[in-house]
């Protein structure tokens, strides 16, 4: 009996991120689980947008996420945040539902740094294509060298100037791969360090930490769509006064 028990207790350590082997097969089939997930729900959140007032609880959450991404996209961001917001949705919806299956399952996408690394890069590649859209090209690239500073300082300065802001751009994949990483990974380590430690009393204790993880799954894809709003209006942010600066001059005309 001691034996079973015994046994349970591990079981229940290896499904909270115990030591496992990482396969591109494995990370496959669990962001599968992750898609399914997603679509699931959003077939089901799709129910009810035929209705003026939206009686399914899925469709009521739905509508309340989009509202605010909406809402954290347009104060970051600006007015022109809003067209970001699918983009903000599907990262949203995919760190949510990866992290909730580290839940229930040894493994999730999320706790593997090639995963979210790949997100990263997708971020990353997209700011600089919005940046050069919106700024040009070679405006885009001037910014990194700061302010205009005159003469010697310029020859001195700038490079320097333009180097630091290049590091820190690239910086920005390392920040958002290892922060949710880190999260996620270290919430299945710190789970099963606390059953290794009760399992000669057959408990797993460390389930009881599953509300503060639960919490971390709604933070982490928070942050993560928090961030690239913030990336995104650093390079396109001066749209906004374009638009003002030509509201008012028509208001003058007229």
């Amino acid at each position: 009996m001691d034996s079973l028990l015994l046994n349970h207790a591990s079981r229940l350590a290896s499904a909270e991120g115990g030591e496992h082997t990482v396969t591109i097969a494995g990370v496959g089939v669990y962001l599968g689980v992750v898609l399914i997930a997603m679509f699931i729900y959003l077939s089901m959140a799709k129910k009810g947008f035929g209705q003026r007032v939206f009686k399914n609880f899925v469709t009521g959450t739905f509508e309340q996420l989009y509202l605010f991404l909406e809402n954290m996209a347009v104060n970051t961001i600006g007015s022109h945040g809003r067209k970001y917001v699918p983009m903000l949705v599907t990262f949203w919806l995919v760190i949510f539902f990866a992290n909730l299956v580290g839940l229930f399952f040894p493994l999730t996408p999320t706790a593997v740094v090639g995963f979210n690394l790949g997100m990263a890069l997708i971020v990353f590649g997209y700011v600089q294509y919005e940046g050069a859209r919106a700024n040009g090209v070679l405006g885009h690239i001037s910014h990194f060298a700061g302010p205009k500073l005159p003469g010697v300082l310029a020859v001195l300065i700038t490079p320097i100037i333009f180097c630091i802001e290049l590091v820190s751009e690239l910086m920005k994949n390392v920040s958002l791969t290892l922060r949710l990483y880190g999260n996620i990974h270290g919430g299945h380590q710190a789970v099963e360090a606390i059953n290794h430690l009760t399992e000669k009393f057959y408990i797993a204790a460390g389930e009881f930490l599953l509300p503060i993880k639960l919490l971390t799954v709604l933070v982490q894809a928070m942050i993560f769509c928090l961030l690239t709003c913030v990336y995104l209006g650093l390079v396109t942010g001066h749209h906004d006064d374009h638009e003002h600066g030509d509201g008012h001059g028509e208001a003058a005309h007229a």
